[in-house]
């Protein structure tokens, strides 16, 4: 695999992963998968400011597919790491929703409990990485597609020059 895709994977999933993990910010992605689907429009920019032809649908694609490998494991190593400042947050939030919520049915409040309490399900957190994985290659691929028809580079038509005297067809 040529260095440009990979070096334009690793941006574009940089770009993915990056603004999807940083808390707040990440909510972008409540917005038709922002995030994930800018990320591989940036690899199919990159990967298309590298080269002098015009890149193919199946170019966007593939480094779309590959930005979504890479903004997969920074978005959750980065969401690892900003865990402790998330956690502490929702649980504040999810106190309050309670205080404000009044009457609940026992399994609901249990829920709630539960959410706020800082337990860790890890069939849980697996299901969540895999739904997230599954939302990183779906969109950014689709976002590699998009990247491939929007930055796609013209090609220059030439026409060649007609021989002097050359009167056109004749009538």
């Amino acid at each position: 695999m040529p260095s440009g895709r990979i070096q334009s994977a690793v941006f574009g999933g940089l770009f993915l992963g990056v603004l999807s993990g940083l808390p707040f910010i990440g909510f972008g992605n409540c917005c038709c998968c922002l995030w994930v689907i800018g990320g591989g429009m940036v690899a199919a920019y990159l990967l298309q400011q590298g080269q002098p032809t015009p890149i193919s649908a199946g170019d966007g694609a593939t480094v779309g597919l590959l930005a979504g490998i890479v903004g997969f494991a920074v978005w959750q190593a980065l969401s690892l790491v900003m865990l402790p400042i998330t956690r502490s947050f929702q649980t504040r939030l999810l106190s309050r929703m309670l205080e404000n919520a009044g009457e609940l049915p026992p399994e609901v409040r249990q829920m709630f409990d539960r959410a706020s309490s800082g337990e860790v399900s890890i069939p849980g957190l697996i299901a969540s990485a895999l739904l997230l994985l599954c939302i990183s290659l779906v969109f950014s691929t689709v976002g590699g597609l998009i990247g491939a028809a929007v930055f796609r580079r013209k090609v220059a038509v030439t026409v060649p020059d007609l021989p002097p005297g050359f009167q056109g067809p004749m009538a």
